[in-house]
């Protein structure tokens, strides 16, 4: 095997992959909007950021190297010949990378034609039908290909899409927000109440919520309910808490919210980010603990009352696949 430098191979790795198509392949950059492009070889390739992520194949990196490699199917040594070899003709000008968390643009998957794989493993979840076809208009959630993942997608004032979350629907525990995902936008469902919010820490969670005061008569459309994307629990001091950006944005916009209803987990990350959220946020406020009477979250709390076995709906996805 060639042995090269480790400080050729340090020059290699230091060239993002926007810098090289740019410089050394203009002509397979398809520019999208902004600083967001893909290939023309890939267009389910999306490049943003300094960053790509291959969505058809579930894979990404931040280098040239990491693109030749898992994308072109080079080795290793040929990937870096390949970059090294480029700059010893011409010299690349490196591209500016935009870091600031508003300047990142949201890359959310490609888009299935259907929701047949969402809505089976969202219905059997014990999510209520007619609230997922509600979430499946309004663009709330998506199935995203490959994988046919669930997307729940968050959007600012202006119906912009600026947030979003995946989720595997397979039974396996892959998730995770998509790349530029701003969090004060994170995924919820706004009714006409104006004193009352409910905070979630997921999705899921807020959707079985719903579900749930559906079975008891209650009206969900008319509810303010808040997905955290997750919840910060000091380790040590509870007074280093801090009010999540997502409620803490709907309420600086909302000035006649007077009661908020944490519906948080009942483990012991869920417990402890409760303490620190009543201590964090401000007296004004009347704050309630409501978790699951039964169950770790909402979504087991649903299942036991609806006799749910979610183990049969996990078999059954992973025997397809």
């Amino acid at each position: 095997m060639p042995y090269i430098p480790p400080e050729i191979i340090m020059e290699a790795k230091r060239m993002d992959v926007l810098t090289y198509l740019r410089n050394y392949e203009p002509s397979e950059l398809v520019k999208l909007s902004g600083n967001t492009y893909s290939t023309k070889e890939h267009d389910s390739l999306k490049i943003s950021n300094g960053k790509w992520m291959w969505w058809s194949r579930g894979i990404g990196g931040v280098s040239a190297l990491d693109f030749l490699i898992k994308v072109r199917g080079l080795d290793f040594i040929e990937a870096v010949e390949t970059i090294m070899g480029n700059v010893a003709v011409t010299t690349p000008t490196y591209e500016t990378i935009h870091t600031s968390y508003e300047e990142r643009p949201l890359l959310l998957p490609e888009k299935s034609p259907t929701n047949d794989v969402v809505v089976a493993y969202l219905f059997c979840r014990g999510i209520d039908y007619e609230i997922i076809n509600y979430c499946l208009d309004k663009k709330f959630i998506v199935e995203s290909l490959p994988y046919h993942n669930a997307v729940f997608i968050g959007y600012d004032e202006q119906g912009e899409a600026k947030y979003g979350a995946y989720r595997a629907t397979n039974g396996n525990r892959i998730m995770g927000d998509c790349s530029g995902s701003k969090k004060h936008y994170s995924f919820r469902m706004l009714g006409e109440n104006k004193t009352e919010v409910h905070l979630f820490e997921c999705a899921i969670d807020l959707l079985s919520y719903a579900t749930l005061c559906k079975l008891e008569g209650k009206d969900w459309r008319n509810m303010n309910l808040i997905s955290l994307s997750g919840v910060y629990a000091p380790k040590r001091d509870m007074k280093e808490s801090k009010v999540p950006v997502a409620i803490e944005k709907f309420l600086e916009q909302n000035p006649d919210i007077r009661r908020i209803i944490l519906h948080l987990d009942n483990d012991i990350a869920g417990r402890k980010a409760t303490q620190g959220l009543t201590l964090a946020l401000p007296s004004k406020y009347e704050v309630v603990d409501n978790p699951p009477p039964k169950g770790k979250d909402y979504n087991d709390f649903l299942c036991i009352r609806m006799h749910i076995n979610q183990n049969k709906f996990r078999e059954e996805r992973n025997g397809e696949r």
